[in-house]
């Protein structure tokens, strides 16, 4: 009579567990495919204030001449935007899209250092449009030629050049971003400022983009100009390494250098995080998955 309530067998409490198990594997996995279906709305979406936040960090970091009178000038975001559009057409705001998506394909879901190497090629292929500039040949004609001269004459370990600052960006983005996006929209939630829609997703986003942006932006700078620097003919190498460039940084250009960059890294990163996160917010309630 009581046969409906009966404690489930072994077998059947497995088949449970089991069947759980496949559920948080299967939502899992789509979250990874939602997040890099996000990430390359996101990077297609701002790209062009990613390679002017590139320009900007790389002035006064001369690779061919140390007596530039371009890099002597103050330069801008609008100024390096008109000379790119200027000098390379409006498709010159979009050099090194490829592998930047590629990136964000491995980076954005795992966050491995895998994606290093095509983020290397992304900051060649934008500070190629300063030797442009400066009426030389530029180094590369795209991602696989840069790529090919980046092992012929640098070796498969030239492709993990800034591997380490990179690490050091990626610790501390994923810091700000993710820990305070997550913690701003709970609070926002919970207090009733808004509730799981577009208007709580942007406010966290913004809330997170400043954090990270503060905190990544000197790995940033380093890490950009370690992964465009080149050994010239004469052998002669600029950077020791990560920390190498730190100092030499800080000490010809003040301890403001390392954050060079930073307004064009929050107006890329912000935008950047409002797109992904509302992307992602709307295919993850499509999926039908959780907020949290």
């Amino acid at each position: 009579m009581n046969c409906e309530h009966r404690p489930k067998s072994d077998t059947e409490q497995s088949k449970t567990m089991k069947g759980k198990e496949d559920d948080v594997d299967k939502a899992a996995r789509t979250k990874i495919l939602l997040t890099s279906l996000s990430a390359m709305v996101a990077e297609t979406t701002t790209f062009p204030i990613d390679i002017m936040k590139t320009r900007l960090q790389l002035h006064g970091d001369d690779s061919h001449s140390s007596s530039s009178s371009s890099s002597r000038r103050p330069a801008s975001a609008f100024r390096i935007a008109t000379n790119i559009v200027r000098r390379e057409g409006p498709l010159g705001l979009y050099k090194g899209l490829t592998p930047a998506i590629i990136r964000h394909l491995f980076y954005t879901p795992i966050r491995i250092v895998i994606a290093s190497p095509a983020d290397l090629i992304k900051v060649r292929l934008q500070a190629d449009g300063r030797t442009i500039r400066q009426g030389l040949q530029p180094r590369y004609s795209g991602p696989f030629d840069a790529l090919n001269k980046i092992l012929q004459k640098e070796g498969i370990v030239g492709l993990w050049k800034g591997v380490f600052p990179n690490v050091q960006r990626a610790f501390l983005v994923n810091m700000g971003e993710l820990a305070c996006y997550d913690h701003a929209k709970r609070l926002i939630i919970q207090n009733q400022i808004a509730g799981d829609n577009v208007y709580a997703h942007t406010l966290a986003s913004i809330m997170s983009s400043l954090s990270a942006t503060a905190l990544s932006c000197p790995a940033d700078v380093v890490k950009t100009r370690v992964m465009n620097h080149t050994v010239s003919n004469e052998g002669k190498v600029k950077y020791r390494n990560s920390f190498h460039c730190l100092v030499k940084t800080v000490r010809v250009e003040g301890l403001g250098a390392l954050w060079k960059g930073f307004f064009p890294t929050w107006a890329r990163l912000g935008p950047w995080q409002f797109v992904f996160w509302v992307s992602y917010e709307k295919f993850r309630q499509a999926a039908g998955l959780s907020s949290f």
